[in-house]
């Protein structure tokens, strides 16, 4: 079985929003169109998020579009989906959200062989002024590198 690793989605403003403190793979629960449309790359992670009800992983709000051709068999786009996970990692996120006040965020969805897995992140968000700083900060560094690459122009 080969471990090739091919991203679908990845969720770009989960980095912009949040602090990723922590990363885990999970398996997800699909039916066969909803692999089909993932192989077709139909799906948006951007509004995306996971709950813990009853001590099962969730995902809420993750669009995956329609097949083509799966006339009835299609489900609703944005149906809850549930994540696989091991008992022991869903009560540690448990913990953290509960008293740490984290949150557990879909980060990017890819084939690891033939399987779809979702990396989820242990996130806490970020403030208006830390959005501000990261941005100032890209753009000095953006600017240190076009000065760098004028002066070595020539």
């Amino acid at each position: 079985m080969s471990n090739s690793i091919k991203i679908i989605s990845q969720n770009r403003k989960a980095n912009h929003n949040y602090f990723v403190i922590e990363s885990i793979e999970a398996g997800i629960e699909l039916y066969g169109t909803e692999v089909k449309s993932l192989r077709n790359g139909s799906v948006n992670l951007k509004d995306s998020w996971c709950s813990i009800i009853d001590g099962e992983l969730f995902v809420n709000n993750m669009h995956i579009g329609a097949y083509e051709k799966g006339n009835i068999f299609n489900k609703d786009p944005l149906r809850v989906r549930k994540l696989l996970i091991h008992k022991k990692e869903i009560f540690k996120l448990l913990g953290q959200t509960k008293l740490q006040g984290f949150s557990i965020i879909p980060l990017s969805l890819y084939f690891k062989g033939s399987h779809a897995k979702l990396k989820i992140g242990l996130c806490k968000g970020k403030k208006l002024y830390d959005k501000r700083s990261e941005l100032a900060k890209k753009s000095a560094q953006r600017d240190i590198d076009r000065a760098y690459k004028e002066k070595n122009r020539f």
